[in-house]
């Protein structure tokens, strides 16, 4: 007996100490309807838990990720989201767990909101919007539809986004709305994109508060006659109270520092939320309560889990005798040979490891490794003399050899070997020297600007004297230089000093040139995203450039006329080169060669450039031939990157290898063979035969997901911290804000929670373009489309088609379809009535589909179409959207206006505004209205601008004859802009400076500041990406554009039956304003 006792003491110790108390970051808590017990998720599962607090029950256990959870009406069922099947698909369980019932099967996202009733659950999903709303295409605004929870066919609910929907007895439904784009986790901002709460009752909407700022997730009161509800009226979110259509809002709670999330209420008005990872209760009058939790689980997170890569390099180094490549991988340094797939890890960190470079004599790699909180130089090098190689050793070791504290970065070794250049601070060119590891500064940090990773550079010259490097001067950031920087700091040189873009600077021909590329000659984007480039060749040296410029027949008489002297020291060198490379050979030991000092005519090179390629184009890399005859570069002028070369003595363009794949050229000492890497695999390119085979690599990995987490979080606070356009963060306490979030680390382990707590995290800094983005594998297999408006009202077998879509599907070949009949099979596979039909589509876009079609005459024929995309879809709709705007102006104007929309602030939408604003259609036309509703950015306020901004100065008459005029290239008449609160970044950019200018109206909503340059940084693992706003747009007074409303000159909105029904209040009073101005100016 005391043997039982004793052992079952023991196992309750163990229990006690692998459970968890007063764990954090439960997230989505859902309090039943009778206020006893709490759903949440933790670590990617669904628990439960007394409201009282105690030991949670683990409902879900399958390794997918589960979340979302909300209770049926009665209490019996709870639903919820899970990637089981690769995509986030609605499920639903018993309450008290169980096998649990897929519900829905499109490939896309869903997400579940409510239960519509006992037996019917409500979701968001982008599928497709009714034929009659003029919603905007896109995942911006889903559309919530209703399953049942038996499966099958889900329902149309709502074309309308309706987010956090609380069902009242009457069924009225309180919902917060989606108004366009932005970060869902982002805080404290007043502006016109936060969310409000409305309410729906019979078809009619209300909208219900009226604050700046972001009120949200409204929840009925058990009188059914009021409403709890999240807003940051105080600075952050907490809860509130407030009648329907009244104003007396009460503040529940008074939570300081982080945002209140996730509430719901119970019938009897008892209120669930979470707060600062934690999972609280609270009565209307009452203190909040922490509902203390207990988790008892297995070891759910492995601290390491070990595999093979075979795939995945980011980055190589050939090593000088080209038997070695030394690349990155998942952010660590490997080294393989590049005959074998023997391979060797060199680094073993959670943190991150980039721009490895060989030493000259091969025994050492230098690379930037981020430990300790801050990017420095390492170096590693085989330590047994007998060992030659990386691949092969079995003794390394590792020195840090830049340890300043500040971000250093891009090191390479001088050809010498005796000094290391690297920039720190993202900007400052430096040098330390291996033996005394003094570091000097040879070019200031006020000429550079990197704006993302790898867009700066440098490159040693032979002699190891001078640096190419990347350079800005003074504001020139969108017209870059190339400078020629003395390698003791005492010159700097802007050698290209053109008001193009220039770049990836590379000595050639024993340092008597410069290869590089420009867009000088290449077809500028239409629109301003870019050019053309070419490949030039700069010469230091008049002889050399003398003799490039000789045919091959001018070569043969010059090396047959030169003297004895010239001859011999030829062959002399020669010799030399013969014996070194013997003596290699025999010791496998490589030789740095002595170079004589490069002796540099730099005040005349800019009149010795010359043009290589003949045929500008989106260029990749580019190397010259050792003897300078020949030039090797990457272009893609179709859908890839392509391997061309060009013979510079014939003037021969030639095609080497198709697909070749975009990355740097690493070419072997004689320039025989090229290796590349294009993001995931090494290639060599044998250039006598034109051939490639991969290099094969066996890399040991270990990903420790723990420690990589804590790494990225560091990485990305720091990203922030550095990179940030304003250098106060909105003035927010980013330290204090650290240690909020990474207290949250060790109970997350899953990049779905991680997300989220980035986003928090970022969101802090209330700024546009912050938020960690998450993209999973998806679905093995996407649902198809067909291109078709389906009846939602037909309620037998098969689907109706209600409207055939322009340039779909259907519409592109003669197939007799038209709307009224009825697709009563899918490739033999009956469509019964409420059968759920999206699996027979699974993997079909791109692919011919066989329809059973019934005509409305009851004719019966097959019917073969290709269906497309959900992607190809929404593209459709967005040109019937454009299509059915157009068709309203020409109809209220009489044919007066034109109309034109941006899609997006890039060349293809420049292009279609271009062509379809000056086509002579329009340019006769009296005005025009230039709508950019929904417009998520890029880069285009100026050209945009420019266009719109046209004064006729001159008529071309040709023997009386009016046949054009000046300028013909832009648009010379009124103009106005339609904006809305869906304009995001450049978005906002080209109304603002619409406006600033003076050219015309806007005429819409109000829109956020948002316009400021960001970048996107994605992460080592590569499924995780996050933005940072970095570049501030400053007008003349001093005010950024970030966080500045943008208000329209005329203020109109689209009601929410507006966008159901198909009334667009906002173009027709655009009509109105253009046509009233017109006939005012002719009066």
């Amino acid at each position: 007996m005391k043997k039982y006792l004793l052992t079952a003491a023991l196992m309750a110790s163990l229990m006690t100490a692998q459970a968890q108390q007063h764990p954090l970051w439960m997230r989505y808590p859902a309090i039943s309807p009778d206020g006893t017990t709490i759903a949440f998720t933790y670590k990617g599962d669904i628990y439960s838990v007394p409201v009282s607090g105690g030991l949670a029950k683990q409902l879900t256990t399958n390794s997918a990720y589960d979340s979302h959870p909300i209770w049926s009406p009665d209490g019996k069922k709870i639903a919820f989201e899970s990637d089981r099947e690769g995509s986030l698909d609605i499920y639903v369980m018993d309450a008290q767990g169980g096998t649990p019932t897929r519900l829905t099967t499109n490939s896309g996202t869903e997400e579940p909101i409510a239960f519509a009733d006992n037996d019917h659950v409500l979701f968001s999903a982008s599928i497709m919007p009714t034929a009659q709303s003029i919603i905007f295409a896109g995942n911006t605004f889903p559309q919530v539809y209703k399953v049942s929870t038996q499966g099958g066919r889900a329902e149309l609910y709502s074309t309308l986004p309706m987010e956090d929907i609380s069902i009242s007895q009457k069924s009225d439904v309180l919902y917060h709305d989606k108004k366009g784009y932005e970060d869902p986790w982002r805080k404290h901002h007043q502006s016109p994109i936060a969310r409000d709460i409305w309410l729906e009752s019979k078809g009619k909407f209300t909208k219900q508060t009226t604050f700046a700022g972001e009120d949200r997730t409204p929840v009925w009161a058990a009188n059914q006659q009021s409403f709890y509800y999240l807003s940051e009226q105080d600075g952050t979110f907490n809860i509130y109270h407030r009648s329907l259509n009244g104003a007396d809002d009460q503040q529940i709670t008074h939570h300081k520092g982080n945002p209140v999330r996730f509430l719901t209420a119970s019938s009897n008005d008892l209120l669930c939320y979470g707060y600062d990872g934690e999972i609280y209760t609270v009565k209307q009058g009452a203190e909040p309560q922490k509902v203390n939790i207990t988790i008892t689980t297995d070891n759910d997170t492995r601290d390491l889990i070990r595999s093979i890569k075979r795939s995945g390099a980011t980055e190589i180094s050939l090593s000088p005798d080209a038997k070695e490549v030394a690349f990155i991988m998942h952010g660590d340094v490997y080294v393989t040979s590049t005959q074998y797939a023997t391979t060797k890890r060199i680094t073993d960190t959670p943190e991150q490891e980039r721009e490895v470079c060989f030493s000259p004599e091969g025994r050492a790699l230098v690379y930037a490794s981020e430990r300790n909180g801050c990017w420095q130089i390492y170096q590693a090098k085989i330590k047994n003399e007998k060992e030659k190689q990386f691949a092969y050793a079995t003794d390394i070791e590792e020195e840090q050899i830049v340890n300043t504290g500040i971000t250093s970065q891009y090191p390479q070794y001088s050809p010498d070997g005796k000094e290391v250049a690297f920039f720190e601070d993202r900007a400052t060119l430096r040098i330390v020297n291996l033996k005394n590891k003094q570091i000097r500064t040879v070019l200031d940090g006020k000429y550079n600007y990197s704006y993302s990773d790898g867009d700066i550079w440098f490159e040693w010259s032979p002699d190891s004297k001078w640096l190419l490097s990347s350079y800005i001067g003074t504001g020139g950031w969108n017209n870059t230089d190339i400078a020629l920087v003395k390698a003791d700091g005492k010159e700097v040189h802007n050698l290209t000093n053109s008001g193009y873009s220039d770049s990836n600077g590379k000595w050639v021909l024993g340092g008597k040139a410069m290869l590089f590329a420009s867009d000088r000659a290449g077809y500028r984007s239409h629109g301003s995203w870019g050019a053309e480039d070419d490949a030039y060749l700069m010469f230091f040296d008049l002889d050399a450039y003398n003799r490039f410029n000789m045919s091959k027949e001018e070569i043969e008489v010059a090396d047959a006329n030169k003297d004895e002297k010239e001859k011999k020291e030829d062959e002399k060198k020669e010799e030399k080169q013969k014996k070194a490379d013997e003596k290699e050979k025999k010791t496998g030991k490589i030789e740095v060669a002595k170079v004589e000092p490069l002796e540099l005519d730099i005040d005349n090179c800019r009149d010795r450039i010359v043009r290589l390629t003949v045929n500008s184009s989106n260029m990749g890399d580019a190397i010259l031939s050792k003897d300078g005859d020949k030039i090797y570069y990457q272009a893609a002028f179709e859908s890839g990157y392509d391997l061309w070369s060009r013979d510079l003595k014939d003037g021969s363009t030639k095609l080497i290898l198709k697909n070749v794949g975009y990355g740097s050229f690493q070419a072997d000492k004689d320039i025989k063979n090229l290796f590349l890497c294009n993001g995931y695999s090494i290639k060599k390119v044998d250039l006598s035969n034109n051939s490639t085979k991969a290099v094969d690599f066996e890399a040991n990995f270990n990903y420790k997901p723990a420690a990589e987490r804590q790494y990225l979080f560091d990485h990305i606070w720091r990203q922030v911290k550095d990179k940030f356009y304003d250098p106060k963060l909105h003035g927010v306490d980013w330290e204090g804000y650290r240690k909020t979030y990474e207290k949250f680390l060790p109970y997350i382990n899953n990049n779905y929670d991680f997300k989220e707590m980035l986003s928090e995290m970022l969101g802090e800094l209330n700024a546009s373009h912050t938020g960690a983005r998450f993209r999973p594998a998806g679905a093995i297999l996407q649902t198809a489309q067909l291109g078709a408006f389906f009846d939602p009202s037909y309620t037998g077998d098969g689907l109706k088609i209600q409207e055939i879509i322009k340039r779909g599907p259907f519409a592109v070949k003669k197939t007799d379809v038209t709307p009224g009949c009825i697709i009563e099979s899918i490739d033999g596979e009956p469509i019964k009535a409420g059968m759920d039909y999206y699996p027979l589509l699974d993997g079909k876009a791109g692919k011919n589909v066989r329809l059973g079609i019934k005509t409305a005459k009851g004719k019966k024929m097959d019917v073969t179409i290709k269906a497309i995309t959900q992607g190809e879809l929404t593209e459709l709709l967005y040109k019937r959207w454009v299509d059915r705007n157009r068709q309203l102006v020409d109809s209220l104007s009489g044919g007066r206006l034109a109309y034109v929309h941006v899609q997006a602030m890039n060349s293809p939408s420049f292009r279609t505004v271009y062509s379809e604003l000056l086509s002579d259609k329009n340019r006769n036309r009296e005005a025009a209205i230039v709508d950019e509703r929904h417009n998520g950015g890029g880069w285009l306020h100026d050209d945009l601008c420019t266009l719109l901004s046209g004064k006729q100065y001159q008529e071309f008459v040709p023997h009386g004859k009016v046949v054009g005029h000046d300028p013909f290239n832009k648009w010379v008449k009124p103009s106005c802009v339609m904006i809305c609160e869906d304009d995001y970044s450049n978005g906002h950019g080209f109304p603002w400076v619409y406006k600033e200018l003076g050219i015309g109206k806007l005429i819409g909503t109000p829109v956020a500041g948002t316009m400021t340059a960001v970048w996107w940084e994605t992460l080592m693992d590569r499924s995780l990406v996050f933005g940072i706003p970095q570049v501030g747009c400053r007008d003349m007074r001093g005010v950024f554009n970030e966080n500045t409303q943008l208000n329209p000159d005329v203020e109109v909105y689209n009601t929410p039956e507006d966008f159901i029904n198909g009334h667009d209040a906002q173009l027709e009073r655009a009509v109105k304003v253009m046509l009233q101005s017109l006939d005012n100016k002719k009066k």
